[in-house]
């Protein structure tokens, strides 16, 4: 399958399960969850429109205005994302069931399903438009930053369904739901951290790093550092290993310096040898 087909595969698949989201858990309950969806969501119960065409209605003029103020560089990608979901969302919903009245089960699980949806679609480079247009026009008239801009233009949408709605709780719901979403949308994107980095500055670089190769069978790099406070030059230990190696690594580290200064942290969608290969 070539590149663009599968890039228009992943959008499409991305884009009919978020429809499908929006139509079985967070458009029947109410949940206006930000975005374009959520004030198609208010206009839908206020003036009875079809969400779908409501959200491509807000979405045409918001995209032609990016292209003016921000050039051309919001391609057919975008308005190819923006019109499968307006559409998918008015197709699916007369045959998608609604599985609970539960406002809290509702936000939840259609989060996680949004987020699963639009993670996809900005996996294989699409973007349904929406506040991510509205902010990045924000960011250029007004100078201010994307997410902030993000934050305001959802904190518009989720405030107005409260009024709209005459209900705060709906909005509190909301905001879960936003959470949630944007949450599921980095999984998707990074990918679940089943693997560990270790920054180690230790006085025995080469020792530890001739221990690593020989003992765990993983890479070693040596990245160049020098301490603020005594001048002094040091290469420091990078590595990354599988979560179940945590322990070993840390144990053969102290048992080379026990005064070695050691950073974990998390490393997402590992790719190379002894990882995940990349196929992109």
């Amino acid at each position: 399958m070539g590149t663009w087909l599968r890039e228009y595969v992943g959008i499409t698949l991305g884009a009919v399960i978020t429809a499908v989201s929006l139509n079985m858990f967070l458009i029947p309950n109410k949940v206006a969850a930000g975005g374009v969806s959520g004030l198609a969501t208010v206009l839908h119960y206020l003036l009875n429109l079809p969400v779908g065409m409501t959200m491509l209605a807000l979405n045409i003029p918001l995209f032609f205005l990016s292209v003016r103020v921000l050039g051309t560089r919001f391609g057919v990608n975008t308005l190819f994302g923006a019109a499968i979901l307006s559409v998918a969302i008015d197709f699916t919903a007369p045959f998608t069931p609604v599985l609970t009245r539960d406002l809290l089960l509702s936000s939840l699980y259609g989060g996680v399903l949004s987020g699963i949806g639009m993670g996809l679609v900005f996996r294989f480079k699409g973007t349904t438009a929406g506040t991510d247009l509205a902010a990045a026009i924000m960011n250029k008239l007004f100078g201010v930053s994307v997410g902030q801009a993000l934050l305001a233009v959802d904190f518009f949408v989720i405030t107005f369904a409260g009024i709209a709605f005459k209900s705060a709780e709906l909005s509190l719901y909301a905001l879960i739901s936003l959470f949630v979403t944007t949450q599921i949308i980095d999984l998707v994107q990074e990918g679940p951290s089943s693997a560990k980095a270790f920054f180690i500055m230790t006085c025995r670089p080469q020792q530890v790093a001739e221990a690593v190769i020989e003992q765990m069978g993983r890479g070693v790099t040596f990245l160049h550092g020098r301490g603020a406070y005594t001048d002094e030059e040091r290469d420091v230990v990078f590595c990354v290993v599988n979560t179940s190696e945590v322990t070993r690594l840390k144990e053969l580290v102290y048992k080379i310096d026990t005064r070695a200064f050691v950073i974990l942290t998390d490393a997402h969608e590992v790719l190379g040898e002894g990882f995940t290969q990349n196929n992109a």
